[in-house]
């Protein structure tokens, strides 16, 4: 079958430029299957009739169709207590700080099942921890706003923390519940670029995830990644990282602390 849009090595090549520089991501020249299927749903949504023309619209300054066409790059595959050994390290580094107030950052949130997940773990730990999400995806930071997931994506939380952290909807809401407004007051969102000057200033946190987001940088931007990361943790910190990076063993800011975790060196 014939593709409904002709889409070039030249066309792929510019989308791949195009990504690395607004979002920093490396999209490897085996992924022009993917970008095309991605893509040309905003083709059709916006009625434009060639990628040439859509890329054209994208690179156009103050194109608002520019947010859309890194969202719609952007993988949100995430789970609620996802690399559950992460949150176990998690609380106990709470529980070996007792008073301190706990600062997280899920520094590529998504739909925000990490950022509560780090919430309900901090809260069961009996702490009241400050925790900012950020993400490129300002329709995925929507989501993770609105705090409304569907019951069968909570179903692995257990009926007990559903009852405790969440609130089931009835009549047309059925099938779905809402994040409780005791756990969304220790969660904030905002849109935040992790190679962009816009990331949280003179702040320090106490952990930070940044899980599947390096598997899409180059080294040297890899580089630069943990640089900031570094620099936004506190000394002892923690860097939870997804099951496929370990980028972070060779910097000199961090040392092996357990699976896919590093501890931020005192220095």
């Amino acid at each position: 079958m014939n593709p409904e849009f002709g889409f070039s090595g030249p066309d792929f090549l510019r989308v791949r430029e195009l990504i690395a520089t607004y979002a920093g991501i490396s999209l490897h020249e085996r992924k022009q299957s993917m970008v095309y299927n991605r893509l040309v749903r905003r083709l059709r949504a916006t009625g434009t009739r060639s990628f040439r023309e859509y890329l054209d619209w994208v690179e156009a300054p103050g194109s608002e169709e520019r947010e859309r066409f890194v969202n719609a790059l952007t993988t949100n595959l995430t789970a609620f207590f996802r690399e559950p050994h992460h949150f176990e390290m998690l609380a106990r580094l709470a529980r070996g700080r007792p008073g301190a107030r706990l600062r997280v950052w899920s520094s590529a949130c998504s739909t925000g099942e990490e950022a509560y997940s780090a919430a309900i773990a901090l809260r069961e730990a009996g702490r009241a921890p400050e925790i900012l999400g950020s993400d490129l995806d300002t329709e995925a930071l929507a989501t993770a706003q609105r705090g409304v997931y569907k019951i069968a994506a909570l179903e692995p939380l257990g009926a007990e923390r559903l009852r405790t952290h969440f609130l089931e909807g009835t009549g047309a809401n059925a099938g779905y519940a809402c994040v409780r407004p005791e756990l969304r007051a220790l969660v904030k969102f905002a849109p935040r670029n992790l190679l962009a000057s816009d990331g949280p200033a003179q702040e320090r946190f106490d952990a930070v995830f940044c899980r599947n987001v390096m598997i899409y940088f180059d080294r040297p931007t890899q580089q630069r990644v943990l640089d900031r990361l570094a620099a936004a943790l506190a000394p002892q910190g923690l860097l939870f990282l997804g099951h496929s990076e370990s980028c972070a063993a060779g910097h000199p800011a961090f040392r092996f602390f357990g699976k896919t975790a590093y501890e931020r060196r005192d220095g």
